[in-house]
């Protein structure tokens, strides 16, 4: 029996509109004792991630826990890509448990959730598996997330896996919102962004452009 295959991309694939973005306590005081990563390395990917959802115009939710009286500002990296957005500050370390956070993912009206933030084995772990538990869809993305060792965040994204969700990097979610270099309007945006935040990719793209006037997929860049 032969197989006839399609050119059509997988389901679980994300797109711009069929999923949520939370992005739970990327504060300063969650980020002191991090030990998992270099913190300046999850600022980067905290960054990547902020740009490119606010980019493409994926639903986000951003929570803090206890900004005021203990954890302190989000990044600046997030506060950047989403000038006047509404944080919302909980007492709850999971997320899943404030009813505040769950009626504006409730009222976003999508069952595919993307998470990442600080610490991996509490406030992480805590939303993933109570969203997966009530039948969401749930991606981690394991470079924006954190923790106080690096047994500790890869036991918690081992847990999570066990659980169901799917791990993730911010690069590679960049890369998936927008999957094909002929996508002009939003070409010039992912290149922006993987310039300024994505390492050795990006100082490539830098490279290609200025010693060869080469670009990703032939495309010619937006000005």
């Amino acid at each position: 029996m032969s197989i006839a295959f399609t050119p059509a991309p997988a389901a679980d694939l994300l797109t711009p509109d069929n999923h949520v973005l939370m992005l739970i306590d990327h504060q300063s005081q969650m980020a002191f004792p991090v030990r998992s990563q270099d913190v300046a390395v999850l600022r980067l990917n905290t960054g990547l991630v902020s740009e490119a959802a606010a980019g493409f115009g994926v639903s986000t939710v951003l929570t803090s826990v206890a900004a005021k009286g203990f954890s302190g500002p989000f990044f600046d990296e997030v506060l950047d890509a989403f000038p006047g957005t509404e944080i919302i500050d909980r007492t709850t370390m999971n997320a899943w448990e404030d009813a505040t956070v769950i009626d504006r993912v409730n009222a976003l009206g999508k069952q595919r959730i993307v998470i990442g933030g600080l610490w991996t084995s509490v406030c992480i772990v805590g939303p993933v598996l109570s969203a997966l538990e009530q039948g969401a869809e749930v991606y981690v993305i394991t470079d924006i997330c954190g923790d106080v060792s690096s047994e500790a965040h890869e036991r918690a994204v081992e847990r999570m896996i066990q659980r169901g969700a799917r791990p993730m990097t911010a690069l590679q979610y960049l890369l998936e919102l927008q999957r094909d270099w002929a996508r002009g309007e939003t070409y010039g945006l992912t290149t922006g962004i993987a310039r300024k935040y994505a390492g050795g990719y990006g100082i490539g793209i830098v490279y290609a452009k200025a010693m060869f006037g080469a670009q990703e997929g032939g495309h010619a860049e937006a000005a």
